[in-house]
């Protein structure tokens, strides 16, 4: 039975720690839905009962930052889902509104201090919490972490931050079409 509540509490923020891998879903009045994976240990924070943010490393296409930028009435809107593959048995929803903090913008340093940086970052994204939704998880199956990919950080620490920077810059447009702004400069990260 699915229950719902108005921000986190200290059961879902436990819940959320042990998780390896967590889905985004956001989506445009036109175009694709957009639902990716995330993972990387210590990638999502919990900024508060209300807000959580995570580091989004450059990739194949920039679309959730496109549809939480999009110009439209229900501008925003953003899922992301925690799931547990053990025996807990638990889906975890965070319904809210989500906006891409990039590294020119003002709030960049003091968001960034909450994180240990990946490199490749390209941007942080916050998400304003709507609500909070837990339901029995009892159809997803039961599996085991083996480790991380490490291909995506490996890429990005052998670029080299003038061309990544470019390539970067001249990503103004989403799969969709879809206008994004792009990060200005390379992120070597902490790590």
């Amino acid at each position: 039975m699915a229950e719902f509540f108005d921000a986190l509490t200290e059961k879902h923020v436990a819940f959320i720690e042990k998780q390896p891998i967590f889905f985004v879903a956001t989506a445009a009045a036109d175009g694709r839905v957009n639902l990716s994976p995330k993972g990387y240990a210590d990638s999502f924070r919990i900024l508060s009962g209300s807000q959580v943010a995570y580091l989004d490393l450059g990739g194949s296409g920039n679309e959730t930052h496109a549809h939480l930028a999009a110009e439209q009435a229900d501008r925003g809107r953003i899922t992301i889902m925690f799931c547990a593959f053990d025996r807990s048995a638990l889906i975890l929803r965070l319904y809210g509104r989500g906006r891409a903090v990039l590294p020119q913008d003002d709030e960049w340093d003091a968001l960034a201090a909450q994180f240990s940086l990946l490199p490749g970052t390209r941007q942080i994204f916050v998400i304003d919490i709507d609500s909070v939704q837990t339901s029995c998880g009892w159809g997803v199956p039961m599996m085991e972490l083996q480790h991380e990919r490490d291909t995506l950080q490996k890429y990005h620490r052998q670029a080299d931050p003038v061309e990544w920077t470019e390539k970067f810059k001249g990503r103004t447009r989403s799969i969709d079409g879809l206008p994004t702004r792009p990060t200005d400069r390379y992120i070597a990260g902490d790590a």
